[in-house]
């Protein structure tokens, strides 16, 4: 099954027609399943629904043997936890789907470690569809960041410097008691975490 999703903020319109006429073309349409988000576009050749709670999100993830996604953290984090291979599509700041190109930054740098297969625009899209079998999964992530990146941050926190990076300017960090109680201090009234 391929799994397509918008992910859960904004519709992907561009997407979802993209993914809606390779089915169409390829008669896949039964082999794909969309989560659309709030759409203005209507697929009318392939399964669908507007959103997924997390639990059903995670379970279509599991069962996929492609997600076709937008460039979204959320999205590539859980192709990669759950080593399934993911195509992106990263949404775009000049056609007014999303606020900036922060998803196009994100599709290029993750493309260019390997650790993404993307497609830059519908055309490229339909063309990685046509070529399923050589999509293929990266390397598989673990559920939790890990140790060095954990301790990279807490240093930074704690000290105001990243390892190997000199003294930051003063006030950069939290006070070490704020952050292992999840407060911060915020011009002098403490924020509860949650």
């Amino acid at each position: 099954m391929i799994f397509v999703t918008v992910g859960a903020q904004m519709p992907f319109d561009r997407l979802i027609a993209a993914v809606d006429r390779w089915a169409r073309q390829t008669s896949r349409g039964e082999d794909v399943f969309a989560q659309v988000g709030d759409h203005i576009y209507r697929p009318s050749h392939i399964r669908y629904t507007k959103q997924l709670e997390p639990q059903a999100f995670r379970a279509k993830v599991e069962s996929a043997d492609l997600l076709v996604a937008h460039a979204g953290m959320g999205s590539i984090l859980t192709a990669l936890e759950l080593g399934k291979p993911i195509l992106v599509m990263p949404r775009r700041g000049d056609l007014k789907e999303t606020r900036n190109d922060h998803q196009v930054a994100t599709a290029k740098k993750l493309g260019a470690f390997g650790r993404v297969n993307v497609a830059m625009d519908e055309a490229e899209l339909l063309e990685k569809l046509d070529q399923l079998n050589e999509i293929s999964a990266a390397q598989q992530i673990g559920p939790h960041a890990s140790s060095d990146l954990l301790q990279a941050v807490r240093s930074f926190i704690f000290h105001g410097k990243r390892r190997g990076a000199s003294s930051l300017d003063a006030g950069v960090g939290l006070a070490a008691a704020d952050v292992e109680l999840g407060r911060h201090v915020s011009g002098g009234a403490v924020l509860a975490n949650g």
